[in-house]
């Protein structure tokens, strides 16, 4: 990976600085294993301990990636660590959140046409936008109180044309938690006038390369879509591809990711919108990468680990890019998918739902970071 942008909102960092030399090394697995609930990837030797980055994802439905950091950056404060708090997100909901929080709302049409409104930031030029907020499946309830034959990304064009209007020159929009699989119909017919997109830069989070027509057989079961109705689906889908053909110019159906969010991300990239993953979009915007270049050890971590988190997913990611600079990389997750093994990846793995039990997991988990960052830090020291 290498870096794309640059950084947004740099003032968002936070340093906890202190003065120790603590030092951290590895044990053996089966001794961290049996007592801190962990999984034990690699054996590094050891090294002093001066700079942690914390670097998590959100625990869904639980706490949020700031939350989350701010409870490791405790935790090294504690122990008078150095720690950067550089909270993550992957491209989907989340991304304002880290990339400085909503300081903005608008009120939008909803994905079933309802009135909602939806926050958003703007800031030095730069517009953010999740889709999820103006569009998203958690509004009409989940996939139960969804009507995915006709939910519409209107309300994300909205906002975008808003974001136009008050002069952006770039615009970010996250994609992910939709309810749609309109192809981005509605959300272009939102747009005042989508010449205006030429005159800024739009790039576009995802983190999935599910081409345009695949949209409504990949996601439409968790929107709700019957076996019918998805065939419906992908029929309108590929009377849009020639649409967007006839109207732009472009092939929406050969562009990777271009079926995300149901398709708004094959019309954003014929609006001229560029399709990036979400992650390494997020990394470079927040520079994790020149953070990681002076640590000594980074932690990040999520609500559930399984496969999927080392596939376009801020766990995989960061050790990814951890491992390029040789920094050792711990996560501490809620859980661990008991089919998948984590031992062959290049990091450590504490389970709060091991260490702590389920209950006081999902009850204090901002407590139950903390402790168990303290607990692997001191444990290798």
């Amino acid at each position: 990976m290498g870096r794309m942008l640059p950084a947004l909102f740099p003032s968002d960092m936070v340093d906890n600085r202190g003065n120790s030399t603590r030092g951290i090394g590895r044990e053996s697995s089966g001794a961290v294993s049996s007592r801190l609930g962990c999984s034990v990837g690699v054996v590094a030797t050891r090294r002093q301990i001066r700079r942690v980055v914390a670097a998590p994802d959100k625990y869904k439905g639980s706490v949020s990636a700031r939350e989350v950091a701010e409870a490791i950056g405790h935790a090294c404060w504690e122990l008078g660590i150095e720690c950067t708090e550089v909270p993550m997100a992957d491209g989907g909901d989340g991304l304002l959140d880290v990339l400085g929080g909503p300081n903005r709302s608008t009120v939008v049409t909803g994905p079933l046409g309802d009135t909602v409104e939806a926050p958003w930031r703007l800031s030095r030029g730069t517009a953010v936008i999740e889709m999820a907020r103006a569009s998203g499946l958690e509004l009409v309830g989940g996939a139960a109180g969804n009507d995915p034959l006709n939910a519409t990304t209107t309300g994300t064009g909205e906002l975008i044309d808003h974001a136009l209007d008050a002069g952006a020159s770039r615009i970010i929009v996250g994609l992910g938690g939709s309810a749609t699989t309109d192809g981005g119909f509605g959300a272009i017919r939102a747009i005042s006038a989508v010449a205006r997109l030429k005159r800024v830069e739009l790039l576009v989070a995802c983190d999935v390369t599910t081409t345009f027509t695949d949209a409504a057989a990949v996601f439409g079961p968790q929107k709700g879509a019957s076996p019918a109705q998805i065939e419906m689906l992908t029929r309108r889908l590929e009377r849009l591809v020639q649409m967007f053909a006839d109207d732009f110019d472009t092939d929406v159906a050969s562009v990777p990711g271009g079926g995300a969010a149901g398709g708004l991300g094959g019309a954003l990239a014929a609006l001229g919108g560029t399709l990036l993953p979400g992650f390494e979009l997020v990394a470079d915007e927040l520079d994790l990468y020149d953070h990681l270049e002076h640590a000594d050890l980074v932690v990040t971590g999520e609500g559930r680990l399984d496969a999927t988190s080392f596939v376009g997913k801020v766990v995989g990611g960061v050790t990814s890019i951890a491992d390029e600079y040789g920094v050792p990389t711990v996560a501490v997750v809620g859980s661990i998918d008991p089919a998948f093994d984590p031992a062959h990846q290049d990091l450590d793995v504490v389970s709060l739902t091991e260490r702590f039990g389920e209950e006081a997991s999902f009850a204090e988990p901002k407590r139950c970071i903390e402790t168990a960052v303290g607990e692997f830090i001191a444990a290798h020291r």
